[in-house]
């Protein structure tokens, strides 16, 4: 996760020339979404309206292209994005109780973040670390064979790198 997103109230110079580059070319909702979601790590409703506006398309078409596919986040993330793999082999080796006790340890329900803005909680089909499993990431770090009594150490080590990062 980029930790020095854009506001995200509107779109900036370098992102309405990618627009104006691709606003007549096929298929350039998506592409236009995915380079919203890379510079600012999510869509806001803000720019939902602004790009309906650029592109000339119907408010509905652009909302229902975001929401159509999984990949697009339409709420801002924590600064930390945890993943857990739910694909089979995480499934059966218990992603399902780790995605429990981390929805129990941070107060936040899948698809959500923290209240203090720290954590995202995602669950992910598959990571491609079957042989891991059951596997979370944070960030991008890769934690494999994860069990429930590792998740308040991983936790408290994205909350000391925090701590860490403000002190100096």
């Amino acid at each position: 996760m980029n930790n020095n997103l854009k506001n995200a109230n509107s779109i900036s110079d370098e992102l309405r020339e990618f627009i104006n580059k691709w606003k007549n070319k096929p298929g350039n909702l998506i592409m236009i979404l995915h380079r919203v979601q890379e510079e600012y790590g999510y869509i806001s409703k803000d720019i939902v309206l602004e790009l309906s506006k650029i592109l000339n398309v119907s408010l509905a078409k652009v909302y229902g292209v975001a929401t159509f596919y999984h990949f697009f986040k339409l709420e801002k993330p924590g600064k930390h994005s945890i993943a857990v793999c739910t694909g089979t082999a995480c499934y059966l080796k218990g992603s399902g109780e780790i995605l429990e006790e981390l929805e129990r340890i941070l107060d936040v329900k899948v698809g959500n973040t923290t209240v203090d803005n720290e954590f995202s909680l995602e669950a992910v089909r598959c990571i491609g670390c079957c042989g891991l499993a059951p596997v979370m990431t944070v960030d991008n770090e890769v934690y494999g064979k994860v069990d429930k009594k590792q998740l308040r150490k991983i936790i408290a080590k994205y909350k000391q790198t925090e701590i860490a990062t403000q002190s100096t």
